[in-house]
């Protein structure tokens, strides 16, 4: 027994026993039945609601773009709001690009066909 008031009394307690090691199966963890899987009808919707917030975009861009601007092609002279003639113009871009996208789709399915029919 001391007498220095600052160390407690030994207690009659023993420590706690180390935690046991986890244990180690070759099963990976389950996952749930009831996980949700990624779908087409899912990117489908968030397609569409991606779509949607772009077009409201839009809206708000071709709504605050009225002004008037004058443009000349080719000896054509016509006047249009400034945020349509943008929104004509990406519309353009995008239906280039699907027209490019489109002919290499085919060029990539004939290629196909053609290696399906020599046996490849």
């Amino acid at each position: 027994m001391s007498s220095d008031p600052y160390i407690p009394p030994a207690s009659d307690v023993p420590p706690p026993p180390p935690p046991a090691p986890p244990s180690k199966s070759n099963k990976p963890a389950a996952t749930p039945e009831s996980a949700v899987k990624f779908t087409k009808a899912a990117a489908m919707w968030g397609a569409l609601v991606l779509g949607f917030l772009i077009l409201i975009v839009l809206l708000i861009f071709i709504s605050q773009n009225t002004e008037s601007a004058e443009f000349a092609f080719l000896g054509w002279h016509w006047s249009l709001p400034l945020g349509v003639a943008i929104l004509f113009a990406a519309v353009a871009g995008g239906l280039l690009t699907v027209a490019v996208g489109a002919v290499r789709i085919f060029q990539l399915r004939r290629a196909a066909k053609r290696n399906l029919k020599a046996g490849l």
